[in-house]
């Protein structure tokens, strides 16, 4: 899958199904330092996951700085051809000094078996179900 470089950072895109319902969210960081997958609360609203009182919200920090955050699990997480199911997410507010709508992490990157090719600008993935076992399938 073909990725975007744009102010020195790379994006891609995800699709996210939750309860049924399915939103293409652009303009994700791929990011191997962030150790979770975020995602912004105006995007994935549009599909339902907002904060719930049974929340428990999490601070978390990182190079821009700090943000607070629900975890939510997702019917399915997929960039290109590759699906998790049953995915947990984080989910705040992105900084408005930077024009992009979450975090592609490590964990996704992990579970799929990723692998970055920066000379072609790719995001592909090992052949197989890579570490996520079922959970690491391509989907059509």
């Amino acid at each position: 899958m073909q990725l975007t470089l744009r102010d020195d950072l790379i994006l891609t895109q995800v699709t996210v199904v939750y309860r049924g319902q399915e939103v293409e969210v652009s303009d994700l960081v791929v990011d191997t330092g962030s150790a979770t997958t975020m995602l912004s609360t105006d995007v994935v609203a549009q599909i339902g996951i907002v904060p719930e009182l049974h929340d428990v919200l999490h601070v978390i920090r990182g190079v821009g700085g700090t943000e607070v955050v629900f975890s939510r699990r997702v019917d399915r997480l997929q960039v290109g051809p590759r699906a998790v199911e049953q995915f947990e997410i984080e989910v705040g507010g992105i900084d408005a000094a930077f024009d992009i709508n979450g975090i592609l992490g490590l964990d996704f990157l992990l579970q799929t078996a990723a692998i970055i090719d920066l000379g072609t600008l790719r995001l592909d993935f090992s052949p197989g179900d890579g570490e996520g076992g079922e959970n690491g399938a391509e989907h059509q």
